[in-house]
Parts: structure tokens; sequence; C-alpha cells
């Protein structure tokens, strides 16, 4: 796709570094690099894919605004496909502005969000789903997320949604031939494909369905909030698992009264860890607020850490906090077990689901038990015993939605043709797999989607 216009963008964070990069995309790149930049040594023409020294100088004032490195990729070799100018400069917000501002007067335009990565997408150097993997790696907070993101960008999961399209394809052509000869006498008026051609396509568009739950924890995190009686340990677990003293930790109960939120890496999982305020009867208005707002935070948690006393029995309040936290997944996990042991295991078992995962025992104070509680609550956060990511893994809603209406599709074609549907109709529901998948590659993805995905990107990208 030829766009008429070019345009510029600073590409690297705000603020100051030591490098800066200006991005410059489109039929103009080329002039505007001779219009601004002096090069150290007479140059003749630009190499594509090589970097040259030299200044940028203000053409009306003969200012120059900076000492840089320029690098030409020539199209169709470059990040969009189309001619790139890319201005290394000194990492100072002033130099950058200007620089850029030159472009612009030059005959560049402001980019918009993400449109760098979305003419890559139009002009066919990234697919969608690869295009989404640009933005997830720059934003990957794990080792995990970072390799998934490195996954989708190199075509993992788009090879594996275009080999289901391709299957699908197979089934329509036997479908659409049987529409051929329907017409001719002795003609077949239904196709000859075996049912389990089709249930074996809809397998493999389940099975690939099913890791977007991991793919959604892996990329987006996952909330967990400790909750348990006042001077549970519940601070201490938190400094523990942080690796420093964020919370404070006295003997007084009622210490914490508001919300510590802190992020952290749990086996490749991102986790938002919330120390809580200690449930119990309030004793004045300011702890009745804080006790609240953590009965309001249970609520909304993903999942909940449970943090039990195990130098005393069972109480009222942990029970209470049991109750609460039954809908959702939990862990129970006993603390202090550097102490004498009061709690009677055996009856927290009793008032635990059946499918509850086991107690974990730890010591917050001197960090025994802690890799366990890391292990489960990994296996926590994502259902299952740790596992090894899969090769393809789903990403985000919209692509497990553009899977599950595949299957959908494909389901009805299968019931239809093992009904006697006519083969017309059963044509009609197999493009709709096939549209359908297309979403999640950018075959068929409508424009207002494509706008709301690229609108998520950052300037310069």
């Amino acid at each position: 796709m030829i766009f008429r216009d070019t345009i510029a963008a600073i590409a690297t964070p705000p603020g100051v570094g030591g490098i800066g990069v200006i991005r410059i995309s489109g039929s103009g790149a080329e002039g505007i690099a001779r219009r601004l930049f002096h090069p150290s040594f007479p140059l003749p023409s630009f190499a594509s894919h090589r970097l040259y020294h030299g200044r940028i100088v203000a053409p009306e004032t003969g200012e120059t605004l900076d000492e840089v490195l320029i690098s030409f990729f020539r199209a169709p070799r470059s990040y969009t496909g189309e001619d790139i100018l890319e201005i290394s400069c000194h990492g100072g917000p002033l130099v950058l502005r200007s620089v850029l501002l030159e472009t612009l007067r030059a005959g560049a335009r402001p980019a918009e969000r993400g449109e760098f990565t979305k003419r890559a997408f139009l002009n066919g150097r990234l697919d969608l789903a690869q295009a989404e993997a640009v933005l997830d790696l720059i934003t990957a907070r794990t080792r995990e997320g970072l390799s998934a993101a490195i996954s989708r960008l190199e075509g993992r999961l788009s090879g594996r949604i275009e080999a289901i399209r391709s299957e699908i394809a197979g089934l329509l052509a036997s479908v659409e031939a049987a529409i051929d000869f329907s017409g001719e006498e002795g003609g077949p008026e239904t196709p000859e494909i075996a049912l389990s051609a089709f249930q074996s396509v809809i397998d493999g568009i389940a099975a690939l369905a099913a890791t977007g739950r991991r793919g959604r924890i892996v990329r987006e995190g996952i909330g967990i909030v400790i909750a348990g009686r006042p001077n549970v340990g519940k601070s201490s677990l938190l400094n523990r698992l942080l690796g420093e003293n964020r919370a404070i930790v006295t003997p007084i109960p009622g210490t914490t009264r508001d919300f510590i939120e802190e992020a952290l890496d749990i086996r490749g999982i991102p986790v938002r860890l919330t120390d809580t305020a200690g449930i119990r009867p309030p004793e004045n208005a300011v702890e009745k607020e804080g006790i609240d707002r953590v009965r309001e935070r249970l609520e909304t948690a993903d999942a909940l850490l449970v943090l039990l006393d195990g130098n005393s029995p069972l109480a009222e309040g942990d029970g209470e906090i049991l109750r609460q936290a039954a809908g959702k997944p939990f862990l129970a996990v006993i603390n202090k077990i550097d102490l004498p042991q009061r709690l009677d295991e055996a009856e927290l078992r009793r008032r635990l689901p059946e499918n509850a995962p086991r107690p974990v025992r730890i010591s917050a104070k001197t960090g025994e038990g802690i890799e366990r509680l890391d292990e489960a609550l990994h296996g926590l956060v994502l259902g299952a015993p740790e596992a090894e990511a899969p090769e393809a893994m789903v990403a985000d809603l919209r692509q497990q939605a553009s899977l599950e209406k595949a299957a959908e599709s494909l389901t009805r074609a299968r019931d239809g043709l093992d009904g006697g549907l006519p083969p017309e109709l059963i044509a009609l529901e197999i493009r709709d797999a096939l549209d359908a998948l297309g979403e999640i590659t950018g075959k068929t993805t409508p424009e207002e989607i494509l706008e709301q995905i690229f609108a998520n990107f950052c300037l310069g990208k």
C-alpha cells in the first residue's frame, strides 16, 4: 500500500538519555534527510542499511541542532515497508523536540499512535497477530511474557492459525465440489466428507483456544490479595516475597490501615500483590473504613492468599475469611512455623472446599517454605500444576473469541452435514469459520477493530 504522506515521531521514551531516536517513514524520508543532514564527508547518495555521521542543521537559520548518526532503510526492506530515516541524536528532550520540529517543517507530519506498525501491517511486513506481539514485546513484565511475545512475533501463532485455515479450506473445497455437481444427473446432493474430518479441526481449534487463559495471564498479569486476621504476618510475607521492607511490621494489631500493592514476578507470571488490613471487629471509624475496603478488595481480587497463624488455634475471624474466599481461587497458607504449632491442620482441611489446594506451611520471618509457596501460587494462578508453555499461545480475549466463533461455525457445519442440510448452507458456515480465524491475523478484521488495536501503541512504534 502506498501512502502519500510521510510521518515522523520520537521513537525513544521521554526523559534524558544517552541517545534519542527520531523515526521518519514515507516517500519523503530521503528528501528530509537531504534537506536537514550535513554529512561529515561528501555523500553522493544514501546506501540502504548504513550509518552516516554528520550534523542536523535548520535550513532557515543555518543553526546546528545536533551532531547525529543517521540510517536510511529503502523500501521494501524496512520495518514499515516504506523508506525509513532514523536520526540518532543525543538524548535530551530539547534536542529531540528541535530536530523533530525541523522534520515536520521539511514535509513530514506527526505520526499517530502505532502508525509505524500499522503501516508495517498494511504493507504486509507483519500480520495482525505479529503486530500485536510488537506491543506485547514492549510492555512485557516477565521473562515468560517476553518469550510469549517473541514467539508470536516470529509467527508461531500465525502459522498455527494458517494451518487450521488450510484444513478448513480443504473442507470447503469438498463442499463446493458437491455444489458444482449437485445439478448434474446422478451427482451427489450432499458432500462425501467424514464427520471426523470436521471434528478433528474443531478439536485443534479448541486446543489452541485453551491456551488463552495462560496467554492472558502471562500478558496482563493477575491480582492476588493477602487476607487474614491482624498480626498473622501479612506485611512480613509481602516484604519476604518482595525481598525488601516495603510494609511496616510491628506487633501492634492494626498497623496496616490501607492497601499496599506491589508488582512481582512469580515464575514468569506478573502478579499484583496486595497487603491488606487485618479483618477483625473495628475499634474506631478509621479502622472500620479500612476493613470495609478490604472486604471490597477481596470481592474484586483474581485470587486470594489466606494467611493463618500456625502459632494459634483457628479463630472465628479465620473462618469468616475462608468462607469469603471460597467463591474464587485461593490458597491457605500457615505462617509462623518457626514457632510452636497450635493450629489444628486437620480441622483446617475440613473447613476447606474439596477442590482447594493443600495448605502451604511457611515462615515469613525466616523464609522457610517460601519456595514451596512460589510453586503453589504459580499453580493457583494457572489453575494447574507448573507446566511448559505451549509453543503457540493465544494472547487476548479478541483472539480467543475468534477461535470460539470459528469452532461454533464448524460445529454447525458438521451437524448440518450429519442432518442432510444442503451443501450451500454448510459452505456458508465453513466460510464464517474462515473469516473468524482471519480476524486473528488481520485478513478479515474490521477497520474499527484495527483502529482500536493500534491506538494502544505508543508514539514512534
